[in-house]
């Protein structure tokens, strides 16, 4: 009787432990899949986010093409969009809607870019846009309004759990999500006048780093110099200021932030140019108007040294605003030598500085003096465009390079004010910018 106790005793033990084994095995492989689920769930996100920036930058960028008046600037335009186009259809190739039929906007993604790269050769060799292809840039600029939309629209659902990936599983990339794929659905519906396009081949882009031309031959500083330097700039002592890491890249710098991890800046090791800092502080009201914020940004820009910076934008973001300066010399407005300030709307703090802008191009220039007239670069302007006003502007271009241009600036049909670029010398159109314009500020795309 004793032996079957034990015995039982045993096959209970046993039975127990392998139950326990069972329950914790059990318990890991959940946790296994919770966090594999999270994983996937959070790459579909990525993807969705990298889908809808790309939808914004198609959007913007078709706009331009409207705006675009001369052959240059059309195939710079048309490079873009296939660039961008490309883009969304490859974050859209990691997202859980492989077994929908979205040959429509498939379609729309592969034609975009390629249908204005074909207008712009033909306007190369002095065939000009005609209406039609006018009328069918505003049917693909709607199309991507809407689809940009949509997307940010679903991202938010999806963030805020109103939506999400269903039915992920170990076969995740055949199940299509319920709350995505309707979505996508809709959008596919939408091409209900979508117009017939031709199109040629891609163009690539190529950019290039720069060296900056603030401290290429400057001499290297102490770090003792350099917390000197950074205490001055953010209005602390040096001795709550301590050396965090060392920034490597094209702009070495010392890091420093104080005890409470409230402040960061840079000092650059060439020259000791303050590269950038930032206060974390987040004012809890607005006492003084914008006016009176940005007079407290050009006082701190020339109390630090800097002279003959001129406001061009600015943004207003919470109780903070952030001002865009350029280096101004003989009525020309260097668009490539900025400085943007943060201001503290309740006392005027200045909470931070980015000068890495106006570090890198900043230099002596010998501009030309022979150039095209006003008159004659401003009849190359769009005629969807009318002129307001002009200034001369020197611009960055992709590569580090820059361009000695006209500005004009111009509004449109609908109301909106675009900024026009036109080099002096060439009379070639160079770049294009929208402006976005609200009480808070004015921004470019």
């Amino acid at each position: 009787m004793k032996f079957r106790k034990r015995t039982l005793i045993r096959i209970m033990l046993y039975g127990i432990t392998a139950l326990a084994i069972l329950m914790t095995r059990n318990i890991s492989l959940m946790r296994e899949n919770k966090a594999k689920q999270t994983f996937i769930t959070n790459s579909y996100l990525r993807a969705l986010e990298d889908l809808a920036v790309a939808a914004d930058n198609i959007n913007s960028t078709l706009e331009k093409q409207l705006y675009a008046g001369t052959a240059e600037q059309q195939a710079a335009l048309a490079n873009k969009l296939f660039n961008e186009a490309s883009n969304a259809k490859l974050a859209m190739s990691r997202l859980p809607v492989t077994q929908l039929n979205l040959e429509k906007t498939n379609k729309f993604l592969s034609q975009v870019g390629n249908y204005a790269r074909a207008a712009a050769d033909k306007s190369a060799y002095g065939q000009e846009p005609d209406k039609e292809y006018y009328n069918n840039l505003k049917k693909l600029h709607k199309f991507a309004v809407k689809l940009s939309d949509d997307l940010w629209k679903l991202e938010k659902e999806i963030s805020c759990g109103e939506a999400s990936f269903d039915e992920i599983s170990d076969n995740y990339m055949e199940i299509e999500s319920a709350d995505v794929a309707e979505s996508f659905t809709d959008y596919e519906k939408g091409f209900t006048s979508y117009p017939r396009l031709i199109y040629d081949g891609p163009f690539s882009d190529h950019i290039m780093e720069k060296q900056p031309e603030m401290t290429k031959s400057a001499d290297t500083i102490s770090k003792k110099k350099a917390l000197q330097i950074a205490s001055s700039a953010v209005g602390v002592s040096s001795n709550d200021l301590t050396v965090i890491y060392n920034r490597d890249g094209n702009m070495p710098a010392w890091i420093f932030s104080d005890t409470d991890g409230t402040v960061s800046c840079a000092v650059t090791l060439q020259g000791g140019y303050v590269s950038y800092f930032v206060k974390s502080r987040q004012p809890n009201s607005s006492e003084l108007s914008l006016n009176d914020a940005i007079e407290k940004c050009s006082e701190y820009l020339k109390e630090c040294g800097y002279s003959n910076m001129k406001v061009t934008y600015y943004e207003r973001s919470g109780n903070t605003v952030t001002v865009n300066f350029a280096y101004t010399i003989d009525d020309i407005v260097c668009y490539t030598d900025l400085i943007k300030v943060t201001a503290a709307l309740d006392n005027g703090e200045i909470l931070g500085l980015e000068a890495d802008g106006y570090l890198t191009n900043h230099t002596r220039r010998q501009f030309p003096e022979k150039t095209m007239s006003v008159a004659a670069c401003k009849q190359l302007l769009s005629p969807y465009l009318k002129c307001v006003s002009s200034c001369k502007a020197l611009i960055p271009l992709e590569g580090g390079k820059e361009a000695y241009c006209y500005e004009y600036k111009c509004k449109t049909d609908e109301g909106r004010n675009v900024l026009v670029y036109f080099n002096v010398r060439t009379g070639k159109e160079e770049q294009i910018l929208i402006l976005l314009e609200s009480e808070n500020g004015t921004l470019t795309i």
